[in-house]
């Protein structure tokens, strides 16, 4: 009790004063109880949409890591870079390839050209034509397979350069320069903080009703709660517990959340009235959360309550401490201004 009138007397004198028409002109609200969504809290756990481990897809000794844990990255950035020299080799081996059957193809598609001309002058045989023309034939498909095999070498050339496919967080270093990468070996790990979900543990006796609402919001560390997107539900439950893993998905760009915390999920379970003021009239010293509540009479007095979650449009629900119809303070600190003042008034008469 003397912590709280301590706090209680340090906001009156800290305060400064207001002029006689602003202490007429003190805004207020009215505490009133509006249809609400029942809501379920529980705990829950950020986590990352998108978690990705960068495996080697070729084998090439480690040159270079351009990243460390806790760095960003943009997606398409080069995170890993492996030796390439054999790679190159059969990309330049493909392309000569390539070139060599372009030109076969070239030369064939000019003998089938002076066969069919001198054919069609009686000067040849149908036998010399049909020779060139399963020429082209198998100049082209020799072309075919060598851009088959560019294609082939090009992507093992590429698989030696490791890039993100997001923009995110590295997490995990498994490789170190030097080592000997093969098909199939982790080396990078990283988390993208542009798409997160929640996820929560729901007793089963909830299931069917949060299946029916398909609704919840996430309490961020703000205190503004924020509309889930969407609930994905698992069809099956633990057993050792009997719950059931919910997963929240969030709005693109939520700030001030990172895998791994925890955050209060609200899941609506069906309708209620409550009792809800602005939020900015609610003001917080300390352990105590209190009102500035105006009488009949014009006074005003401080008041101690108790304070639910934050609703929708800035407002806050009320547990206890109010009723239905009192007027709320919205400017704190005007309101404790008019209260020093009428302290002063009291003790002057």
């Amino acid at each position: 009790m003397k912590r709280f009138l301590l706090i209680y007397l340090l906001g009156l004198v800290l305060l400064p004063g207001l002029s006689a028409a602003e202490t007429r002109a003190l805004e207020t609200a009215t505490a009133v109880k509006r249809e609400a969504a029942r809501e379920f809290w529980l705990d829950g756990v950020v986590e990352a949409i998108n978690q990705t481990t960068l495996s080697a897809q070729t084998q090439g000794q480690v040159e270079e890591i351009l990243f460390d844990v806790d760095d960003f990255v943009e997606k398409g950035q080069l995170v890993v870079n492996l030796k390439n020299t054999e790679q190159k080799a059969g990309l330049n081996q493909a392309r000569a390839d390539l070139r060599e059957a372009v030109a076969r193809l070239q030369e064939a598609g000019d003998n089938f050209k002076r066969s069919k001309d001198l054919f069609g002058r009686k000067l040849t045989s149908q036998s010399q034509l049909d020779k060139s023309t399963a020429a082209v034939k198998s100049a082209r498909a020799r072309k075919e397979a060598a851009d088959a095999r560019l294609a082939k070498a090009s992507e093992q050339f590429e698989y030696t350069r490791v890039k993100a496919p997001y923009s995110g967080i590295v997490t995990h270093r498994h490789v170190q320069v030097g080592e000997i990468a093969s098909p199939g070996q982790k080396l990078i790990s990283g988390i993208s903080l542009d798409q997160l979900r929640v996820t929560v543990e729901l007793p089963q006796s909830l299931i069917p009703v949060i299946r029916e609402q398909g609704k919840a919001r996430v309490l961020l560390p703000t205190g503004e709660a924020i509309e889930g997107r969407g609930l994905t539900i698992f069809p099956f439950a633990d057993q050792s517990s009997n719950t059931f893993k919910v997963r929240v998905d969030l709005p693109e760009g939520v700030s001030d959340l990172f895998p791994g915390m925890f955050v209060k999920t609200a899941f609506a379970t069906g309708i209620k009235q409550e009792l809800v003021v602005p939020r900015q009239a609610v003001v917080y010293r300390s352990e105590v959360t209190a009102v500035y509540v105006l009488s009949k009479d014009g006074r005003v007095h401080f008041r101690h309550i108790r304070a639910g979650h934050p609703v929708a449009e800035g407002l806050l629900s009320i547990i206890a401490g109010l009723t239905e119809g009192e007027q709320v303070a919205i400017d704190p600190i005007a309101a404790v201004t008019l209260l020093k003042q009428q302290l002063a008034e009291s003790h002057d008469e």
